[in-house]
């Protein structure tokens, strides 16, 4: 008769990182009623943080081997949660422009397609790692949504000039490593093999 598997331990370093990281996510559903400098500020701060986090949970997860199946669900989920929350607000108050509004719906929209064919794959024994030219999207997603979020002039910056300018290009890139997960997944830059011949 076959052991019992060993259940997994959920309150482990990274996990709470990430359970933190998903609360921010209400906190920023509050930033329309604290818009000012100061409450932009924190806002922006608790964004930068949250963002942060995940790359302190994935570190600890690998090198203390704490990697759990509900942490593998719940650190995207947190990721696109609240970078879904921080543009649906920042749409709501203006600070996306509604003629930017597209770009939102690229953004959320390659986010869930991606976890689709994720889920796809796997389902299928494929596991699809996150490749550079995600990496570099959430990078610049994550410094428009910052800047975007800080609004008012920063340290002498225009904030929100920049966040609109970098959200531009994060969409650019989002359409970019949208395709290159599907292409590598279908197949489509695989060059034709030669018919053989006879």
């Amino acid at each position: 008769m076959e052991s019992m598997s060993k259940p997994e331990r959920f309150w482990n370093a990274p996990n709470t990182i990430t359970l933190i990281r998903i609360g921010v996510v209400p906190l920023l559903l509050l930033l329309p009623f604290f818009s000012g400098k100061t409450g932009s500020q924190v806002a922006a701060w608790l964004f930068i943080c949250a963002a942060l986090s995940d790359v302190v949970d994935g570190w600890l997860a690998h090198r203390g081997q704490q990697v759990t199946k509900i942490g593998k669900l719940l650190d995207p989920l947190a990721d696109k949660l609240l970078v879904s929350t921080a543009l649906i607000v920042l749409l709501s108050m203006g600070r996306v422009p509604m003629w930017a509004s597209w770009m939102v719906v690229v953004i959320v929209g390659r986010e869930l397609a991606v976890t689709g064919l994720r889920g796809f794959a796997s389902a299928d024994g494929q596991i699809m790692a996150a490749q550079w030219p995600g990496k570099v999207k959430a990078l610049v997603q994550n410094f428009a949504i910052g800047a975007l979020l800080f609004h008012y002039p920063t340290i002498g910056l225009p904030a929100h000039e920049i966040g609109l300018a970098l959200l531009t290009l994060a969409t650019a890139l989002t359409l970019w490593s949208g395709y290159v997960y599907f292409a590598d997944y279908f197949g489509w830059h695989r060059p034709s093999r030669p018919p053989r011949e006879h």
